[in-house]
């Protein structure tokens, strides 16, 4: 946490309001059947993220959170879903089916083996201290474009198919 907002209050009185509201707005959008307010459930979690990155001490990566993925990430999935135009028809009526109950049942086991493996493990003292440019712009610049470069660009090659699959769809409905 930062020292300023060490100052004015304690990590649990931020922590659950924004783990709550990254929670409400993941599951928002998997039970909207609107896709655009999926997609605004979707900013909503990404404000709850920056929010907890925050309380992390990594102001650079809520930055990020907000300008990348709550801007221009959602500028993109907002373009495509106006472009592929689905009318209430397409979307359907919300319909529970056993692939959505057998889903939920594999969801619901791995979160308990998860739960079980974590609580296996031995407990490890976090850092009291955290490294002098922790977080710091030059530091996350040189990882992304040295180490994981190749992920960076598959990533962003990833968008690009999306978007040009998206289009080629919506040419084909017209």
């Amino acid at each position: 946490m930062t020292p300023l907002l060490a100052a004015v209050v304690s990590e649990g009185v931020l922590f659950y309001p924004l783990a709550i509201l990254t929670l409400v707005g993941a599951f928002a959008v998997i039970l909207s059947r609107n896709p655009v307010y999926a997609a605004m459930s979707m900013v909503l979690t990404f404000f709850g993220i920056a929010g907890i990155y925050v309380l992390l001490a990594a102001e650079l990566m809520a930055a990020l959170q907000i300008i990348v993925y709550a801007g221009a990430i959602m500028v993109l999935v907002l373009f495509v879903i106006m472009l592929l135009n689905l009318s209430e028809l397409e979307i359907g009526k919300q319909k529970i089916t056993v692939g959505a109950v057998v889903g939920g049942a594999v969801a619901l086991v791995g979160w308990i083996a998860l739960y079980t493996v974590f609580q296996a493990l031995p407990n490890q003292e976090m850092p009291t201290r955290l490294a002098e440019n922790f977080g710091g712009v030059v530091g996350v610049g040189r990882l992304i474009f040295s180490d994981f470069v190749l992920p960076f660009e598959a990533t962003s090659i990833l968008l690009l198919v999306a978007i040009v699959g998206a289009v080629v769809v919506a040419k084909a409905k017209i």
